[in-house]
């Protein structure tokens, strides 16, 4: 508790330090936002709140002559002889696709005054999970839709995958051996099932489960797992209930097309589905699929039986592929082993 205390003294004096440093060597900044979107207002907004590092925002206006007057302090020719003045030092232009042509023109009466200007792609309220400025020949690029899991990252969770995966099919090999007698006594069939997913870059896979079910589907409608399902044995039912069905994958982690922390393989049917109704779906097959993943341990896990519950586990699917790390993938496998395999919601 005194620790929060003390941070918050801390943070208070280097914040009443740095408006002094600013009084002192006259270095306030008049600054305004010029745009048109929740972006700006948020960005207005924030940089109210810094004047502390030495900005004063004094006006957001729009780029359209009929504004709301109750975010925005005027249109674009408000801002235009706000910055003729020569009171403006800075100006944050939030740009985009429809304003193309006030941008140019702004730009024109900035390049005719003192003041700096700063580019605000609308862009990023998107989420473009791992983006980041690259050059090319001296022409500053931004990758959009990428993954950390790429390069060096992609060889390091191959390795980790290579080595925890033989470590794991060591330990539980009698787990296999067993599971694989109980299904064999308890209903005919094979112990084993293929089912076709979509694995990394949306190229379809085969899966490896164990049998928990009477019949089983691939086609293109899929009918999902509900309570007292008729369909799963006794075995399937205490099997699925622990997750047990799912050991079989990690031949699917040896075999390099499945890793073993990841988005969890869904049924190409609700691919299909799901990535008319929900943007940003299909990025979650940037990376391998998963035996068990961030959805799982924060409990989105079973029967989606929701367009609200798929949604939440997509985004966890997007926040582990923008924040990865090896240390993120053993912390979801410690979590997985301590509470993550049994879970109320999967029969």
């Amino acid at each position: 508790m005194y620790a929060y205390i003390y941070i918050g003294i801390f943070r208070a004096v280097i914040r009443f330090t740095y408006s002094l440093f600013f009084r002192a060597i006259d270095r306030s900044k008049n600054v305004i936002v010029v745009g048109n979107s929740n972006k700006a207002i948020k960005l207005f907004t924030d940089l109210s709140q810094s004047k502390w590092i030495g900005y004063h925002a004094i006006g957001l206006f729009s780029f359209n002559i009929d504004f709301d007057k109750t975010n925005f302090h005027g249109g674009i020719q408000d801002a235009i002889e706000k910055i003729q003045t020569g009171d403006i030092r800075k100006v944050y232009i939030v740009i985009d696709q429809y304003n193309m042509k006030q941008v140019e023109s702004l730009l024109e009466v900035l390049a005719d005054s003192t003041c700096s200007a700063v580019i605000i792609p609308d862009l990023f309220s998107y989420d473009f999970l791992y983006s980041r400025v690259e050059d090319i020949n001296g022409t500053p690029v931004i990758p959009l839709f990428d993954s950390r899991i790429d390069g060096i990252n992609h060889f390091l969770k191959r390795i980790e995958d290579i080595v925890i995966g033989s470590l794991i099919l060591m330990l539980i090999s009698p787990i296999l051996l067993i599971v694989s007698v109980a299904i064999k006594v308890n209903s005919s069939g094979p112990v084993f099932f293929k089912q076709i997913r979509y694995g990394l870059n949306g190229k379809p896979i085969l899966v490896y489960k164990f049998r928990t079910m009477k019949v089983m589907e691939n086609g293109a409608v899929v009918k999902q797992a509900v309570k007292d399902d008729p369909r799963v044995t006794k075995v399937g039912k205490f099997l699925r209930r622990t997750s047990l069905d799912e050991l079989p994958q990690f031949f699917n982690v040896i075999l390099g097309n499945m890793s073993i922390v990841g988005p969890r393989p869904h049924a190409v049917a609700h691919n299909e589905e799901y990535r008319k109704l929900i943007p940003g779906y299909m990025l979650r097959h940037k990376v391998k699929p998963g035996i068990t993943g961030l959805a799982q341990i924060r409990g989105w896990r079973g029967e989606t039986d929701t367009l609200d519950k798929m949604e939440r586990r997509i985004e966890c699917d997007l926040e582990y592929i923008r924040t990865w790390s090896i240390w993120l993938d053993i912390r979801i496998i410690f979590l997985t082993i301590f509470h993550g395999f049994i879970h109320k919601a999967a029969y």
